[in-house]
């Protein structure tokens, strides 16, 4: 409950805080390429129930379907897929997009599903459900006992740069150390690597 409490309270402070910052990405996003401004996309949260997490779009439309033909054409990109489950250098992103990324602002609309409950200010980070099923295997009972959240271990301790298979060493690792004075340093060197961000893509 105490942890419940405090999410509304930080989501509510950074939705007045981010106010300027949300109408700035929206306009960028809806100048920069066709599509809608938000992109929502169905992850697995606590005990499994899946939701709608929220982002900025940051690529061209119709992007999803152009993946797997990016990825059977070029077997260096399909191995590094396999790795870390994203792209350094993707076509699909726009410019704005990366910019977006780069420093974190795409998640800013998280903020609202932290909100919602459907996610925490700091917990695991939503996996999609071929994650949970080709991935998480055995973590799956751990990592998915708590809400995800915006931030988390291995964004402090190597963002995309790390395996998915370190990443989720690292979330069971949060989930079974978890506490007060954990999340609000996890927060505190977040906003750092907003800041001056690095290992983002």
């Amino acid at each position: 409950m105490g942890k419940r409490i405090f999410d509304i309270f930080l989501s509510l402070v950074f939705l007045t805080l981010f106010a300027p910052f949300f109408v700035i990405c929206m306009i960028a996003v809806k100048l920069s390429s066709p599509g809608p401004i938000f992109y929502s996309h169905q992850r697995v949260g606590c005990n499994g129930k899946q939701f709608g997490c929220l982002k900025f779009r940051t690529m061209y439309q119709n992007a999803d379907a152009k993946l797997l033909p990016l990825l059977a054409s070029n077997p260096q990109l399909k191995k590094e897929w396999k790795t870390f489950y994203k792209l350094k250098v993707d076509p699909r992103i726009t410019p704005i997009g990366k910019f977006l990324r780069k420093t974190s602002l795409d998640e800013l609309p998280q903020i609202w599903n932290v909100l919602k409950g459907d996610m925490s200010v700091v917990g695991p980070r939503p996996l999609t459900q071929h994650e949970v099923m080709h991935y998480l295997k055995d973590k799956a009972d751990t990592v998915l006992s708590v809400r995800p959240g915006l931030t988390t271990l291995w964004i402090i301790l190597g963002r995309n740069g790390l395996s998915l298979e370190k990443r989720l060493e690292l979330e069971e690792y949060y989930v079974n150390n978890r506490s007060f004075w954990l999340d609000c340093k996890l927060i505190f060197k977040t906003a750092l690597i907003m800041v001056f961000p690095k290992g983002a893509y």
